[in-house]
């Protein structure tokens, strides 16, 4: 009786998908919080608490970020190599950049158009930060000249300890060239460090166990600590912030009919785990290894996805850079600051620039508004209107990053014909999950 019993729960597990476990998380995550914030109405006690829930989540992420350098490093590295030449390397290149520089545009027109269509600011009923008041915010970190000195990496020792993905990004195009122009000469190099990439790929599965556990951690800590009132208070603000993500994911969805055909739901529906968890978690990293996997399920060719998704991280980050413009003139509006359409313009496209490599920053869309802020004479302080319920906001946020990076990954592919039927799609990933993993025995080579 218990063997059928275990069998049973074995078999349920099996069919429960992680997407739902996720979503489980979620929902028992927000009652758990909301049972603590009421439970213990001093505020520094909830957090305490909330502190103590956060640590599963906290270490969820800290795993992940362990495997980001190592992860984007060898499959970068290898796509590039087993692409053979400079010249397809700087095809895919330019046309990864023409859909990034694309849809930075359109997001960040859409949330200029949104803001002044809605007017999510004006008569706002809510009393001001004093004009004094200070964020503490690190605005110089993002300019232009420190951006572009940035980008190259003084070492790949220091690149990958930061989790700095452009500077990883970098070093691997190098690194990845040097190996396809050594042809047979780096073969033994290039397998080794296709196996790291299996050998990543494999930690990630283990990790990725975690998740809706660390989906519960985040929640629970997350509403014991803001409570659900505060969304109350901003119902107008984020409402009108989440039908700007909606209508951009409905965009980028859209691109990718155009190019992918009715295949782009196929697409949506393999990345719902990464969509999940990104937005549970607040955390875009957090999806990568599941990105990468969707997409592998979806027939786009190993070398194409593991050079367009990292490069993807820090120039295509389209639900923040639609925040950026949105927040930016919210908080204008706030404060009764007329901003002209020449102003305006000029703003979008200085976020264009401080947008980019905004990934690897905490908090990093408050960093470059607040930049953006002090340009334009705004109070920097209408950022703190903000903050209790940016990690909200960052849900939304990073959730679109993940659907963004993933269709433009498909189309990069489709344009460099590496992208696979359905059929050979499934076939790819039943001859990948099939394979047996290696075994040597102590004292002899592989």
């Amino acid at each position: 009786m218990g063997t059928v019993t275990n069998a049973n729960a074995a078999a349920f597990k099996k069919r429960m998908p992680m997407a739902v476990l996720i979503l489980i998380g979620m929902v028992l995550g927000i009652i758990a919080g909301y049972m603590v914030f009421t439970s213990y109405p001093d505020k520094k006690i909830a957090a305490e608490i909330a502190g103590y829930i956060s640590i599963i989540s906290d270490v969820f992420l800290r795993l992940i970020k362990m495997l980001i350098g190592p992860l984007v490093f060898s499959t970068l590295v290898v796509g590039i190599a087993h692409m053979g030449d400079a010249k397809t390397m700087g095809r895919i290149f330019a046309r990864s950049m023409g859909w990034f520089v694309t849809a930075s545009v359109v997001s960040l027109l859409l949330g200029l158009a949104l803001a002044n269509i809605l007017k999510p600011g004006e008569n706002l009923g809510l009393p001001l930060p004093d004009i004094g008041a200070a964020t503490n915010l690190a605005t110089s970190k993002f300019t232009l000249k420190d951006f572009v000195g940035h980008m190259v990496p003084r070492s790949i020792a220091e690149a990958m300890a930061n989790n700095e993905i452009l500077q990883i990004v970098v070093f691997s195009m190098f690194f990845g060239v040097a190996l396809a122009a050594l042809g047979d000469t780096a073969s033994t190099l290039v397998k080794v460090i296709e196996d790291l990439s299996h050998a990543m790929l494999k930690i990630t599965g283990y990790v990725m166990k975690l998740a809706p556990l660390a989906v519960f951690g985040a929640m629970a800590a997350t509403v014991a600590t803001n409570g659900l009132a505060i969304l109350l208070k901003f119902a107008v603000f984020m409402a009108d912030f989440y039908l700007g993500l909606i209508l951009l994911w409905s965009l980028l969805a859209l691109a990718g009919f155009v190019f992918l055909g009715p295949r782009v739901v196929k697409l949506l529906v393999e990345i719902k785990e990464a969509f999940l968890l990104s937005f549970a978690t607040a955390s875009s990293e957090a999806a990568y290894p599941k990105i990468l996997d969707a997409l592998d399920r979806f027939g786009v060719t190993r070398k194409i996805a593991a050079f367009v998704m990292p490069m993807g991280y820090s120039f295509n980050l389209d639900g923040s850079m639609m925040y950026c413009t949105f927040a930016t003139l919210f908080i204008a509006q706030a404060y009764n600051i007329p901003l002209s359409a020449g102003t305006q313009i000029t703003m979008m496209l200085i976020l264009m620039l401080t947008s980019k490599g905004m990934a690897g920053v905490p908090r990093a869309s408050l960093v470059v508004i607040a930049a953006t802020l002090n340009q334009f004479n705004i109070p920097e302080a209408g950022l703190l209107l903000i903050l209790g319920v940016d990690t909200f906001l960052d849900m939304g946020r990073s959730a679109t990053n993940a659907v963004g990076n993933s269709i433009a990954s498909a189309v990069v592919a489709k344009f460099e014909g590496g992208l696979l039927s359905e059929e050979e799609a499934e076939a790819h990933v039943r001859a990948r999950d099939a394979q047996p993993p290696r075994i040597v025995p102590l004292g002899k080579a592989a």
